[in-house]
């Protein structure tokens, strides 16, 4: 069976352009997760590379289908220059870790929580994983690989957070969208949630 990570790359690298820096971590027990850094026009993108290598399995399952099941890498886009978000990139192997770690199969709409800041200062302590195929389309695979698909990250605050476990996703989303809120600003503050 083909090795899928060089095609990911190839993926993120025609969406995305050239990375310009690039950070590896190897969590005990599970395989190496890259980070590629991707800057241009103020946004400074942060894509993972080792999430998809294997399909995320259901956790309750007895053995874990080592060809079917869903396959992700996450991107997080934010605006340059305005925090030290390369600090961020341990934080985003975690998360691009957390199906082999954990367990778990990363979807939209769910919630992934490093349980600290994401870079120094930053009010984020969680994200919300966004729907895929904006920025970076989905990577189609040979059968009876299911795609690897790209998913976006939105960075939300602590009250964010507790507020999207309430009333949903979809719900915080809809706030974002009404108070305009920037959610590629590395310091913004939480929206009203009143």
């Amino acid at each position: 069976m083909a090795d899928v990570l060089p095609l990911v790359e190839a993926r993120l690298r025609t969406a995305l352009g050239e990375p310009d820096a690039r950070a590896a971590v190897t969590f005990l027990g599970t395989d190496r997760i890259e980070v590629l850094r991707f800057q241009g026009a103020g946004i400074v993108r942060y894509a993972s590379l080792g999430m998809s290598a294997h399909p995320m399995t259901d956790p309750t399952a007895v053995v874990a289908d080592p060809v079917k099941g869903p396959r992700a890498e996450l991107v997080l886009s934010l605006r340059a220059g305005l925090a030290e978000t390369d600090k961020v990139l341990r934080p985003l192997a975690v998360l691009a870790a957390s199906p082999q770690v954990e367990g778990l199969v990363v979807a939209p709409g769910a919630s992934l929580d490093v349980g600290e800041a994401l870079w120094p200062g930053a009010p984020f302590t969680s994200v919300l994983v966004a729907e895929p195929g904006g920025l970076v389309e989905d990577l189609e695979l040979d059968e009876p690989l299911e795609p690897v698909r790209f998913l976006p990250l939105l960075p939300m605050t602590p009250n964010e957070a507790a507020w999207k476990r309430v009333h949903g996703a979809q719900a915080l989303q809809e706030r974002w969208l009404n108070s305009g809120t920037d959610l590629r600003d590395p310091s913004r503050q939480s929206v009203p949630l009143e």
